[in-house]
Parts: C-alpha cells; structure tokens; sequence
C-alpha cells in the first residue's frame, strides 16, 4: 500500500524549517538556503537542476529517496510562489521554470480556484481548495500504487502530522540556528501523535533523521 512521506526536509537545530521573510528573492526565507547545505552538492540535486557530477555517499542516498518512488505530491501555496490573495495573471508558473523537478501531479494547497497549469517533464499543478483531506484523497488516486509527498512548507507539513495523516517523516537537520522563522514542531506532541524515530545518521553537513508512525495511534 503506497504511503504518505516527508522526506528531504530541512530543519535547524533550533527546529525551523524556513526563515522570515519569504520573498521572490529569498523564497526559503532569510537564510533559508543554509538550511539545505547538505543537498547541493548531491548526485541527485546536480542531476535535477541540469548539472553533471556531484557526491555519493549518506547525504546522496538522502537526496535520491527524497525523490525517488513518488506518484504525486503534495505542497503548500507558499511553495509554489510567492504572491498571496486572489491569482494575478502575472504568468508565474513556479520557482523551477519549465520542467519542474516533480514529474507527477502536484497538488497546490490554496483557497483561491485556478485552473491546472500542465508543464514540462510530467509536472502538472492542479490547485486544491477543498483542504489538506481533499488534496491527499486525490494525490492518493494520481499516484496510484506509489507513495505521495508532502513536500512542504512547514505550515502544511504540520497541518498533515496534526492530523496523523504522515507515514514517515525524513528531517535533515542542519548544523545552523536561525533563531527566528517558521517552527515546525512547536506546539506538537510528537510521541502523543504517534511517532518514533526509527533511522538516525549524521554526515558532516546535516544528521538524517527519520520518523514513523505507529499503526493503529
């Protein structure tokens, strides 16, 4: 049966999973991007962004699982750009340009209606206003026998573990203190909410982490 995963997903050491102030010039907010050291010099992220090269290693196997076995994902509106309100026909697309890195239907979280927009590589962005329920019953049917993720922000990633809806939860926990920006485990009650953590590496650059869920909690 597929499964609902995080993975990937950065986090400093004081637990924020972005910084302040998104903007188009910092779309991971300030400092956001010393979150994701760990990744960009990966086989896998060189190979996504049109590069050649790049590292094996844990921090590889990382990167690869992060993208590897998924039929859909799932992603806050924050993630998709940076305007807020009612959709402009400005013709933004996503911060990845033509042929963004999903290769699948990706659901956008939003309480603004627009029409899916079909892009290169297999990526098609179809916007969900019915709430984070809806989004997954229709990710879980695009993805058929493969598993869905929630690929951030942090906002959505902890409306899905309030709700227990995550299977596994992979965090990179990056050897940096934001001291502000969004917190991604403030006021949840992880072990409550049934979660333990069953993986735990570190490298030089992040220490690897990974949660699962008890079944029947």
């Amino acid at each position: 049966m597929s499964r609902v995963k995080v993975a990937g997903f950065s986090i400093s050491l004081d637990g924020f999973g972005a910084g302040s102030e998104q903007s188009l010039q910092d779309p991971l907010g300030k400092r956001g991007t010393e979150l994701h050291q760990w990744i960009y010099g990966t086989r896998t992220f060189k190979t996504m962004i049109g590069e050649s090269g790049g590292s094996d290693g844990v921090d590889e196997s990382f990167a690869h699982r992060s993208m590897e076995g998924f039929g859909a994902f799932i992603l806050g509106r924050n993630m998709f750009g940076p305007s807020r309100g009612e959709w402009s026909d400005d013709g933004w697309k996503g911060w990845w340009g033509d042929n963004p890195p999903y290769h699948a239907p990706t659901f956008i979280l939003t309480h603004h209606p627009r029409e899916p927009i079909v892009m290169d590589g297999g990526t098609t962005f179809h916007f969900v206003t019915e709430g984070i329920h809806a989004a997954l019953e229709r990710a879980r049917e695009a993805a058929g026998p493969l598993d869905v993720k929630i690929g951030g922000g942090v906002s959505t990633v902890r409306q899905y573990l309030q709700a227990g809806l995550i299977d596994d939860l992979h965090l990179a926990v990056s050897p940096v203190l934001l001291g502000q920006g969004e917190a991604l485990f403030e006021g949840l009650d992880l072990p409550a909410l049934g979660y333990r953590v069953t993986e735990s590496t570190a490298t030089d650059l992040a220490t690897h982490i990974v949660l699962g869920r008890e079944t029947g909690v």
